[in-house]
């Protein structure tokens, strides 16, 4: 398999060179401000619902970043205990394979700690309750009932979405909390080094498969994908019971259907569609199998 051009060796570098503590992101004076958008539109698609109004529209805005950062609290409930499975494999192998797994286990950890911490910040601020989908360990007991290149696969999905998110969205987009925006560029600088390495792990895992089980394995993250999918579109229609209660009137069927229908498919395109045809990710699902990277893009064209 043609390596991607990179080691653990340099990954394990790269991490130890980004250095920060949750305190130095959130809490105390570092307080988050709800008089701004805390997500780019692009990724929280609120400006062309019709029926809101442009203070409605901040609310939903405001509800999406506490819900996109709800989920990825949520994955990292199944990345970690994946990855740390994973370390103790290394334990006998490359000093540097496991230093670079144990660290990377460290600052998923440090990741969960962020969001919740966040969410304690966001709940004192925003005023009115905002529900995400859940349980998570129920959740992530249920991926991880699934096969490891499965697993490995939609967890290499969300790490290359995190970069392209921050990449293309987050980091040129001067309107958003700063406070918010400067969380999405700590976590992606941990990211970007856990995106590098569990490529690495995606091929190591399928070095060990058949051909065939290969294709099983990809077969396995479209099923994984498809749970992410029904999450989504549940997160979705909570996201749309908080904005009723944020904005204290009551919405008619109409208006309902034109929020739902518009969150929806902004789920659909930015969790899954976009993570699906990101370069990266599609290199080293190429490389896997083209047939295999054949299916997985006709799955994203279909979800837009």
């Amino acid at each position: 398999m043609p390596s991607p051009g990179y080691s653990y060796e340099t990954i394990l570098t790269d991490a130890l060179k980004v250095g920060w503590r949750v305190e130095d992101i959130i809490g105390g004076d570092k307080r988050l401000d709800f008089t701004r958008p805390f997500l780019p539109d692009a990724l929280a698609g609120v400006k062309a619902i019709g029926c809101l109004s442009p203070a409605e529209k901040l609310k939903l805005n405001q509800i999406r970043g506490n819900s996109y950062l709800h989920l990825f609290g949520l994955v990292e409930e199944f990345i970690l205990p994946f990855v740390m499975d994973h370390a103790r494999q290394a334990v006998h192998g490359e000093n540097v394979e496991l230093r670079a797994m144990v660290t990377f286990a460290e600052e998923e950890a440090k990741h969960m700690h962020l969001f919740k911490r966040f969410s304690e910040e966001f709940a004192r601020g925003f005023g009115t309750p905002c529900a995400g989908v859940g349980p998570a360990h129920e959740i992530a007991a249920a991926v991880l009932s699934h096969s490891a290149l499965g697993v490995g696969l939609v967890t290499l999905h969300l790490e290359w979405l995190t970069l392209y998110h921050y990449l293309e969205s987050v980091r040129t987009d001067e309107s958003i909390d700063p406070r918010f925006a400067s969380l999405l560029r700590h976590h992606w600088m941990e990211e970007s080094q856990h995106a590098k390495l569990d490529s690495l792990l995606v091929q190591k895992i399928a070095s060990t498969l058949s051909s065939e089980q290969v294709e099983a394995g990809i077969d396995d993250f479209l099923v994984l994908g498809n749970m992410l999918h029904d999450t989504l579109m549940a997160q979705a229609r909570l996201d749309l019971e908080s904005l009723t209660r944020a904005v204290g009137r009551t919405l008619s069927d109409a208006e309902q259907r034109e929020i739902i229908e518009a969150q929806q498919k902004s789920y659909r395109r930015v969790m899954l569609a976009q993570g699906m045809t990101q370069p990266n990710f599609v290199k080293v699902v190429e490389e896997l199998s083209p047939r295999g990277m054949a299916r997985v893009s006709e799955v994203a064209r279909a979800l837009g």
